[in-house]
Order: C-alpha cells, then structure tokens, then sequence
C-alpha cells in the first residue's frame, strides 16, 4: 500500500565531519562545507493526521533505515530534473512528556538532507531559510492499516469503521504498520501530518560563541586604539598611523604591556598636579589669623 505523508524541515545545520562523511558516501566527489547546504526535516510521526492514519512507532523505525539516500522532489512529481535534495542520515526522535491522540508517547522520523550550493539551487535555499518552503510529503509503502478500533486491515473489507469517527468513546483511526519501501519526499503545499516541515535551528551555543567573538573584536579594538593614544602622548614625534600600525601587529598581552609602560611614562612626564594650594591661605593666616580656602 503506497502512502504519502507530509513532513517538516529544519533550516541551516552546521555541518560536522561525521555529516561529511556520511555525504560523502553518497556524492561521487567529496565536497567540503562551503559546497554544501544540509537542513533537517520531520519526515513523519505517530500523531494521527488529516487522514485519519499515523504510523506506529516500529513502522517509523523501518522507515529510518529506508529514507537514507532518498532524493527530495517537488509534489511527488518523479523526474529526474525535480530532483534538489538527498538525505545521508535520519534519526527517530521521541518527546518526552508529550503523547499523542492514542494516547501513547509522541516520536517522528527526523531525516538529515543536503543540496549543493549552486547558482541554481540559490533561491530554493533562500525559500528554506525565509520559511517560504517549509512543508514536505513523504511517499512510503506498508504493508498494512490496522483499525485502531477492532484491529483488521482496512483493506480487507471485514471491517465496518469509519476513520474519524469515535466508538464508545475510542477514536477510529488506521494504524500503518510494516514499512516495505521508502520512494521520496516532496515540497508541498499543504500537508497531511500537521506537524510535518522543515524545522527550524536554534543553536544556542553557536549563537553564544558569535556575540562572544564580536565583544572580543570591539574589546582588541578599543585596547589597540588606547594604546596608540598614550602613544601619541608619550612619543610626539611619532606619527598616528605609525603606531596604529604597530598596535594592529600586537597580540592582547602585548597591547596590555605596552599600555602600561606609556601609562608609566606619562606619569614621569606629566605629573599629577594637587588642585589646591594652600600658600596663599598660609600667608592670609600671617596676616589676619584666618584659614581660608
């Protein structure tokens, strides 16, 4: 029995050598990360859907092994010039805490795809990241859809159901259960799974280690600015761009040594001066016996 089921994608991965790797055993040249655009997609999962059926979670772990290699379409249409993407790897991801409709543990089959970065593929990576592709559709065969009320195959005609519709309470739905074969998965419209679609990334610690970087830059930047100031201070003779130059050259401990031996010498040739002077108060003192300041 073929199924089409539609899915969700995930923008952007930072692709590690494990990833390449992996590509790599489906790409004919080995291709490095700046040839390479990788995101994630929910390919399917055990909710029940617009159709009134859901995978059970064996049948989405034989689908894992299945989708690897499989190329991504548009709108199921099979040819070979629709083809953009491939998937290298999938996983099956289980939410805790989080069940579905049956009542039993939500998971989904999570695949792992890239596309080259080329001129043609340039604005299909830009709809992926603006959100403007989004939902996809999976095409799978199983081997049968079990009434989740009586347990017969729906195909075989013994059963009176109707998907959709609740018995003494209990939803009517059609468990597909014995993945025989994996075709493709496509750019679609409007999903079966509600769920299914590229899945946004949020690293966190990427992101961190981003803001980090730039307080670095602005914090080396600022300290190569002060440094070539005090220079300018302490040498005159010097030009600006001549110590500007020399700062750019020096690493951070360098920066911070040469600043304070300006700041030592700047103290030698401009000492502090004290705000107050007290000599006209003392002759006032002399002379009419007032203290002033």
């Amino acid at each position: 029995m073929r199924i089409q089921k539609e899915a969700e994608l995930e923008q952007g991965l930072v692709l590690e050598e494990a990833d390449l790797a992996l590509i790599h055993q489906l790409s004919r040249k080995k291709l490095t990360r700046e040839e390479v655009y990788a995101f994630c997609v929910r390919l399917c999962d055990n909710e029940v859907d617009r159709d009134g059926e859901r995978f059970s979670a064996e049948c989405l772990g034989e689908l894992a092994r299945l989708f690897v290699g499989k190329s991504g379409i548009f709108d199921h249409q099979w040819s070979a010039a629709g083809q953009t993407a491939r998937i290298y790897r999938t996983e099956l991801v289980r939410e805790e805490g989080t069940l579905t409709q049956a009542g039993d543990g939500y998971c989904y089959l999570k695949g792992y795809a890239y596309l080259l970065r080329t001129e043609k593929n340039r604005d299909l990576i830009a709809e992926i990241e603006g959100g403007i592709k989004k939902e996809v559709s999976v095409g799978c065969a199983v081997e049968r859809a079990v009434c989740s009320i009586c347990g017969a195959d729906l195909r075989s005609g013994s059963c009176g159901h109707v998907k959709g519709q609740e018995y003494e309470g209990k939803l009517c739905f059609a468990e597909l259960q014995g993945a025989t074969d994996a075709y493709e998965w496509s750019f679609v419209a409007v999903p079966a799974q509600r769920n299914a679609g590229v899945i946004k990334t949020f690293d966190t610690q990427r992101e961190q280690l981003e803001r980090e970087a730039r307080l670095g830059r602005k914090y080396l930047a600022g300290l190569k600015d002060e440094v070539a100031r005090l220079g300018a201070l302490a040498d005159p003779e010097l030009e600006s761009g001549v110590l500007k130059g020399i700062a750019d050259k020096l690493e951070e401990g360098e920066l911070l040594a040469l600043r304070r031996a300006y700041e030592v010498r700047l103290d030698k040739l401009y000492p502090a001066q004290t705000q107050l002077n007290y000599s006209g108060a003392q002759q006032r003192e002399q002379k009419d016996g007032a203290f002033l300041i």
